[in-house]
């Protein structure tokens, strides 16, 4: 053993590669992202490691390796799990032969994602067995324990941290690669009864599951990652994940109580919880997302005839949604146990000041965003979003995001639109690694049910918003290899996209032009914005303003938004620092006074 010092995610990495991991494959997505990457940094040879199109591809691919007897490892975040959803209920079901760990990292607050939801209900609704880490060093322990649960039981296993969890650095007890364990897959065998999911076999699996998950609760009283902390009093604490290091915390200051730690909230470990509740009379539930530790509680106190009051969510005790703290929790375990909180006399410091997201200086999506309003300007029309860097096309000054949901279905709300008023001229913006994910069925639904919306591809040849990992179109593996591109336009023209065009959107003009004309031509038809991101393009120079030739119109301001451009004393000013010398802002300026690139 060695001591390391990790993110949390990092830590996930090393454990599943200490636990004889042999595929790892997943859809990058925030929190979750570095598990894969380290993974892919630090494997041994012979761990195939890769970023698949999308979460379901990646699921099957891990069903399919865990059929063969492999230890296989799928990752995302709770958002990529309902993409998910389809071949995991499946597999829970059917059951595999190897370890399978689905690694969802949730995001409460959210910090970076649509919803906050709560992956333990998932698992609950999946029937599969969830460990809930409460700091980096218990998720390195953990996975190397679900994926032993998972090969004893035959079943997909769910490691749950959330972003603190992920994002959190500590000091981590790592075995050295010699103590590794190693896993030979026996590879697949044939046997049509047990990986063919009738409707009978599944019937007769699920009365299987069933008892194995009541079984489990009684076993999993004795899981080292769920224990009883005594306390005096007669006032309880339960707790898991995140939460649970914020009570810790908050018990040093506070003083002992008795606390439930869950460190497996499903299947509930109903024995140990009873023996927790008896002789309590009340109970505090601290955690994150849902009461799924609280409704447990009171399921069991209802089940056994305890009289112990159970408070949390539910009760208004703790918030029903967003991220907690650990001022919070301490702020709430003072309440209920009747603690007066010290007086803070630090000095109260300065609000911080309001700093939006916004598109980088010289990102191509601005001009992309720009072209199309500047065609469609007095139109009737709706600009439907998709999930990446191109969401903050919706801020000002270029308002160009109606509709944000989920990946890919800007396509499908445009085309309803369009079906339902035929004068609203329909666009559908999706980057390059949404194409991919997400966004080809969409396409195909368009041409089949002959659609009329114009199709906007921002191509800067990564997947940008989650730390630039490649995709189908960059030529790129995650294990290194330099293959043949998937060529969008192929892939477009292919389904049956008749109009498909491609063009540089820093070329203001042309794309002003190419858009005009390319949306006004009848059914499905596209236009490819390609540009490198500025993040991986080196710069092309810098712009300067001329100032006797600048008029102060504040036009290249208004209009686009660029957060290298400022105004003073009546003249626009260039940030040297944060220019990259797209030309945009030279190209829109009346007076010309912007110079150079």
């Amino acid at each position: 053993m060695h001591r390391e010092f990790l993110m949390g995610n990092e830590a996930i990495a090393l454990g599943a590669l200490a636990a004889g991991v042999n595929l790892v494959c997943g859809y990058p997505g925030t929190p979750s992202t570095e598990v894969l990457e380290t993974v892919a940094k630090r494997r041994s040879e012979g761990v195939y490691v890769e970023w698949s199109v999308n979460e379901k591809t990646a699921m099957e691919m891990a069903g399919g390796a865990a059929y063969a007897g492999a230890r296989a490892l799928v990752t995302m975040k709770q958002m990529g799990l309902n993409v998910a959803a389809d071949p995991l209920m499946c597999l829970s079901y059917i059951g595999v032969k190897g370890g399978l760990v689905v690694l969802v990292a949730d995001d409460p607050g959210p910090i970076s994602s649509q919803t906050e939801q709560d992956s333990r209900t998932f698992a609950a609704f999946s029937k599969a067995p969830l460990f809930d880490p409460s700091s980096a060093q218990e998720a390195y322990d953990m996975i190397q324990a679900a994926f032993d649960f998972s090969e004893a039981h035959q079943t997909p296993v769910f490691l749950r941290p959330t972003t603190r969890v992920s994002h959190g650095y500590a000091d981590i007890r790592v075995k050295d690669p010699e103590e590794y364990t190693v896993n030979t897959p026996e590879g697949f065998v044939k046997d049509s009864s047990r990986w063919v999911i009738f409707p009978r076999l599944s019937y007769q699996n699920h009365i299987k599951i069933e008892k194995r998950n009541a079984l489990l609760q009684d076993t999993l009283s004795d899981c080292p990652f769920n224990q009883i902390l005594p306390g005096p009093g007669r006032k309880g604490v339960a707790a898991s994940g995140i939460s649970y290091t914020y009570v810790m915390e908050a018990r040093r200051q506070l003083g002992d109580m008795p606390l439930f730690k869950v460190g497996v909230p499903f299947p509930f470990p109903e024995k140990l919880a009873k023996d927790f509740l008896s002789g309590l009379d009340e109970v505090l539930c601290v955690e994150e997302l849902d009461p799924v530790l609280e409704r447990s509680l009171t399921y069991v106190c209802g089940k056994y005839g305890l009289k112990t009051k159970i408070y949390g969510k539910l009760t208004g005790h703790t918030p029903a949604a967003g991220e907690n703290t650990r001022d919070g929790v301490k702020a709430a375990l003072s309440a209920f146990l009747g603690i007066p909180q010290a007086q803070d006399t630090a000095p109260a410091l300065p609000p911080l000041p309001v700093r939006p997201p916004v598109l980088c200086a010289g990102c191509p999506h601005r001009a992309s965003f720009y072209a199309v309003k500047q065609a469609m300007k007095g139109q009737k029309t709706i600009f439907c979003g998709d999930i990446g860097c191109y969401t903050l096309g919706n801020a000002q000054p270029l308002d160009m995001v109606d509709t944000c949901l989920c990946m890919g279905a800007g396509l499908g709300i445009a085309q309803a639109v369009n079906h339902l008023d035929k004068d609203t001229r329909c666009f559908a913006f999706v980057g390059d690694s949404t194409f991919f994910a997400s966004a080809i069925p969409g396409v195909v639904n368009a041409v089949y049910n002959q659609a009329e919306f114009t199709l906007i591809v921002l191509d800067n040849s990564t997947t940008a918003m989650t730390g630039h990992q490649p995709h189908p179109g960059t030529g790129k593996t995650m294990m290194g290899e330099i293959v043949e591109k998937v060529s969008i336009e192929g892939v477009l023209r292919g389904i049956g996209v008749q109009t498909v065009e491609t063009v540089d959107p820093l070329n203001h003009a042309l794309s002003v032009e190419t858009v005009k004309r390319v949306s006004a031509q009848p059914g499905v038809k596209a236009v490819i914005f390609k540009s490198p991101c500025v993040v991986l393009a080196k710069p092309q120079g810098r712009a300067t303003v001329d100032q006797a030739k600048c008029v102060g119109c504040k036009k290249c301001i208004r209009e686009i938004g660029c957060p290298a451009l400022s105004f003073a004393d009546g003249k626009a000013v260039i940030d040297p620092g944060q220019c990259v010398g797209c030309s945009l802002c030279g190209q829109l300026c009346p007076a010309g006074a912007i110079l150079g690139r």
